[in-house]
């Protein structure tokens, strides 16, 4: 993750955006849409971002405009592709090196999805530089409607010969909506330390975790990574094969909105539904939004979790978290269901429930359904509620804990974020 700076450094050639490098050569300053012919030859295209954490991203794509494979993101995890390399806040091209079937490289700039509330409003600005000379720039028009990740301009084959065009498109569905229009799978916990090891198994000191994930990684491979640490945690725990239907709570309180905007809640439900990838072969969990409405049921599976809660909470409206109407949904549909595991209610909360007579009431009435609560507090409110709901011995919830993961769950890593959330869970299951 870097702060995106307005002077970029390739090698012993430094830069600005918009300035122009070389005796007698003139800057086309380009407006949306707008293009330039380019020399067939090394071409850098930098970025830079005011007042914002940003990575810049390239990606390479087909005659058809989607990438080939997933190898064709180039990032700071995978830097280089096919005569393309991203180096901190610029993207080279070396245009004769570029295979035949890349018709198109796309320069993409987002914003760090650890900062919550992090949008663009100052639109990033790109110099194209060929020969050590600024060929083009480009600054997009100003952003207003939250968008997280932008794509700047495209490099594009006509002919014999390459162009570039100022593109200037916001995303406010973030990287999800990116996947969806080229093609990518975004990994949101890339893991290259362990993308190397077997599908099924890892072993990290003297507990091995080894479930079959053969189905995760037919239908999404990009949840692989989360899926063999919330693996190890649950053998960590002592249940590695135990069963339980995962169930997820989000907080749709108005306060919670910038991070359904930076896909930070998005992140969060893609890592439960890799824990749930080991507890319940169905690749299913049931999302349950609480607002001050009727709670709002549908689902996260393997097949459609890319951009799925930015889809689904643009349908209910923002209010005031009713959290113990959604304990109360949650509890129907697990009773409904007529599953013989017990179930595991992850709850995120954002902020004290208004009801609490009521969720104390809940987690009482659900202490003999093989009913396990688990509140996940992220967000900007209080949560002292939540964080003493077993302080006192007088008042001990035994299927009830409690994880904070601070702002933003993103910012815990992988196998932390796995300890915390499974370890109260596996404690009471082991009972």
């Amino acid at each position: 993750m870097c702060e995106v700076a307005a002077e970029v450094r390739i090698g012993d050639y430094r830069f600005f955006s918009g300035d122009r490098q070389g005796a007698g050569v003139q800057t086309t300053s380009l407006r949306k849409g707008e293009n330039v012919s380019l020399l067939t030859t090394r071409t850098v295209l930098s970025v830079a971002v005011q007042g914002l954490s940003a990575d810049v991203s390239a990606l390479l794509l087909g005659p058809d405009g989607k990438v080939r494979g997933d190898h064709d993101l180039v990032f700071y995890n995978h830097p280089v592709q096919d005569g393309v390399s991203v180096e901190g806040a610029a993207v080279t091209a070396d245009l004769p090196r570029l295979p035949a079937d890349v018709h198109r490289v796309i320069v993409v700039v987002s914003a760090d999805p650890l900062q919550p509330g992090a949008v663009f409003t100052r639109a990033p600005q790109l110099s194209i530089v060929q020969n050590r000379a600024t060929k083009a720039s480009f600054t997009a028009p100003d952003f207003t409607a939250g968008e997280t990740v932008v794509v700047l301009a495209e490099l594009y084959r006509r002919g014999d010969g390459w162009k570039v065009r100022a593109v200037g498109q916001g995303y406010a569905s973030g990287l999800a909506g990116l996947a969806t229009d080229y093609g990518v799978d975004v990994d949101t916990d890339p893991e290259p330390s362990t993308a190397s090891l077997p599908a099924q198994t890892r072993t990290t000191g003297a507990h091995s975790a080894s479930v079959d994930l053969t189905k995760l990684e037919r239908q999404a491979p990009g949840l692989l990574a989360p899926a063999r640490q919330a693996s190890q945690a649950l053998a960590n725990g002592g249940i590695t094969g135990r069963k339980a239907a995962v169930y997820l709570i989000l907080d749709h309180d108005w306060h919670m909105e910038e991070l359904y905007e930076s896909f930070a809640v998005q992140a969060f439900a893609e890592r439960v539904l890799a824990l749930s990838a080991n507890l319940d072969d169905d690749g299913t969990v049931p999302v349950i939004f609480s607002s001050g409405r009727e709670p709002f049921l549908e689902e996260i599976r393997l097949d459609n979790y890319r951009g799925r809660i930015g889809q689904l909470h643009t349908q209910v409206d923002w209010g005031w978290g009713n959290v113990a109407d959604a304990m109360r949904r949650a509890v129907s549909h697990y009773q409904e269901s007529g599953a013989a595991d017990p179930a595991f209610v992850v709850t995120q909360v954002g902020d004290e429930p208004w009801d609490k007579a009521e969720v104390r009431s809940m987690l009482q009435n659900t202490a003999s359904l093989g009913i396990f609560w688990l509140f996940v507090g992220f967000g900007r409110g209080k949560l002292a509620f939540y964080k003493n709901l077993n302080a006192s011995a007088s008042a001990t919830f035994t299927n009830v804990a409690f994880y904070n993961t601070s702002k933003n769950p993103g910012s815990v890593p992988g196998e932390r974020f796995y300890t915390g959330l499974v370890d109260a869970f596996a404690t009471w299951m082991r009972s």
